[in-house]
């Protein structure tokens, strides 16, 4: 252990982010920049200084708190965690990001990484709220009104999973009296709540429009930084409690393939990205529900590089926004001229998205459809062929297409800021690298990879996957048939939430109002008689001011007394 490593422990290094979250707060502005580029670095470095162990463990309310655990596994994502936060930091430096927004990016990538290495539920639950906490500021840090009630809708998803984290967590304690973060499936107790708030962060069909709702709305760094954390946090969770679990197949199945749809007809590019990464996290939650060496193997190699080629393209996309104030595509053309090498990364992310062999998604995605096949899931491996070809439609072809090669739109813009250049060169050349050389990702996978992507077979069967999927495209383009692009609302699953229950929400108050009202009169006209009725039974003429005569009396007392003297004796 290095001497570095022995002054940071026992600390996570998510804590350590954590605190030089704080510490930007108050550095002088040019300081503070570098600051949050330079210590996720640092901690990259600190990182491999260590060997697999458990440290950091405390005592809290009798029960032993992990909260530094290091295995291939957490070491992973902890390592893509920090190098996409050191990427987001510097792609930052070329925007106009003040002190509190680069503070929460690093709290939010601290909480992030601290959740990670957590070895128990406890400890995982407090950094994932404080993630969630830190995270939402990057949405309002763009300072608009959409991207407030974004933020505050974003909140409420997130919060509401913490809440039944938090309630499947003290089932599962309860029952169990173990708070151990390991395999944990549906059948153990709070299996279900836990399943369904990892579920909800990971953007499961139904509750996943908080995605596009709100990673869009944030700022331009803001959305290459939120897109990396949140849902592979969820990814992470889901691998580690919940391998094997047969119904993530399905679930996964319906992730890769609805948004597809939307993504084709969306205008807005950065939401057309929140759509794909749906898309990919579908391949991920497909792995991990079959569960085997290789898918798991699989989904954790496609979060790693999910997370460096969707930065890219959100990067991308954020230069032109930049510089051309839009994202839609019926805006925008022809910006190849003036932001080449904006163009050449995008299209580096794009290949990589479409799982083009020598690039990194191609190595990553193969393994899991390889492992759908080998279980004999064919109507998942076909389900996930198809969502492949339309990853290419969306990300691989209609991104840099309609952004830097359809008509000219005559914007002028200016190549993208340096540092944001520089952020996007790094991003391209590991999703190069880790195409050419796999090995790279697949030696500190959690199993040993017995596996080659580059055989004669998967090579020319993705090469023709995608090379119909382009022809498709060309043509549909070619006869006008391709949906056009055009200002619009698409309508999802978030229309119940955000238009529909509010409109429940006034309708049934109306009711409930008028409901109120009658049932207020009714109770208040029957009391009032009752009250009228007391007043007559004592006023002159009522039954109470009238002397009972001495023979009833004396029946009554003794009738009372004989029944309790039979209900004392029964």
């Amino acid at each position: 252990m290095t001497a570095a490593a022995e002054i940071l422990l026992p600390l996570n290094p998510g804590i350590w982010l954590i605190v030089g979250a704080l510490i930007a707060v108050l550095l002088p502005q040019t300081l503070s920049r570098w600051f949050a580029v330079i210590l996720p670095v640092f901690l990259i470095a600190f990182l491999f200084s260590l060997n697999f162990d458990n440290y950091g463990a405390i005592s809290f309310l009798n029960y032993n708190l992990e909260t530094f655990r290091l295995d291939s596994l957490s070491r992973i994502f902890g390592l893509i965690f920090l190098i996409a936060s050191a990427l987001g930091n510097l792609y930052a430096l070329g925007d106009d990001v003040n002190k509190l927004q680069r503070s929460a990016a690093l709290a939010y990538a601290g909480g992030t990484i601290a959740a990670v290495f957590a070895g128990d539920m406890i400890t995982l639950f407090i950094f994932f709220e404080i993630a969630t906490i830190a995270s939402v500021f990057l949405i309002w840090a763009r300072r608009t009104e959409r991207a407030f009630t974004a933020g505050m809708r974003y909140l409420i998803f997130q919060i509401g999973a913490g809440v039944i984290l938090l309630a499947g967590l003290l089932v599962h304690v309860s029952a169990t009296g173990s708070i151990d973060f390991d395999k944990i499936g549906l059948d153990a107790s709070g299996g279900i709540l836990i399943l369904t708030a990892f579920g909800i962060k990971s953007a499961f069909p139904l509750v996943h429009n908080w995605l596009q709702d709100a990673y869009p709305e944030a700022t331009i760094s803001g959305t290459v930084i939120l897109s990396g954390f949140t849902t592979k946090l969820a990814i992470y969770a889901l691998a580690r409690s919940y391998a094997g679990t047969e119904i993530l197949i399905w679930i996964g199945a319906v992730m890769a393939v609805f948004p597809i749809f939307y993504a084709i007809i969306e205008n807005d590019l950065r939401r057309v990205l929140t759509y794909s990464l749906n898309v990919q996290l579908g391949f991920m939650v497909v792995g991990i529900g079959i569960g085997t060496e290789i898918a798991l193997n699989g989904a954790v190699s496609h979060a790693v590089v999910h997370i460096l080629y969707k930065a890219l393209l959100l990067m991308s996309m954020g230069a032109v926004l930049l510089r051309t104030g839009t994202c839609n595509a019926s805006e925008l053309g022809g910006l190849v001229k003036t932001m080449p090498w904006t163009a050449a990364f995008c299209i580096v992310g794009a290949i990589s998205a479409s799982a083009f062999p020598l690039f990194s998604g191609f190595i990553s995605k193969s393994m899991i459809i390889t492992a759908a096949g080998e279980q004999g899931y064919w109507i998942i491996w076909l389900i996930l062929l198809f969502a492949s070809a339309g990853v290419l439609y969306h990300s691989g072809i209609r991104i840099p297409y309609f952004a830097f090669f359809s008509e000219d739109k005559g914007h002028g813009a200016k190549e993208a800021p340096r540092p944001m250049l520089v952020a996007m060169c790094i991003a391209a050349f590991l999703c190069v690298i880790i195409g050419v050389f796999p090995a790279l990702i697949y030696t500190m996978l959690p199993f040993p990879v017995d596996y080659d992507p580059y055989t004669v077979y998967h090579v020319i069967n993705q090469l023709q996957l995608l090379l119909f999927a382009a022809l498709a495209f060309t043509v549909l383009k070619l006869i006008n048939i391709y949906p056009s692009d055009i200002q619009g609302t698409n309508l999802d699953t978030d229309w119940f939430y955000r238009k529909g229950l509010m409109a429940l929400i006034i309708f049934s108050n109306r009711h409930i109002n008028t409901g109120c009202r009658l049932v207020c009169d009714s109770a208040v006209g029957i009391i009032s008689k009752i009250i009228n009725s007391l007043k007559q039974l004592g006023n002159n003429d009522g039954i109470l001011s009238r002397t009972p005569a001495l023979g009833s009396s004396i029946a009554w007392i003794s009738g009372l007394l004989l029944l309790v003297l039979l209900l004392r004796f029964a």
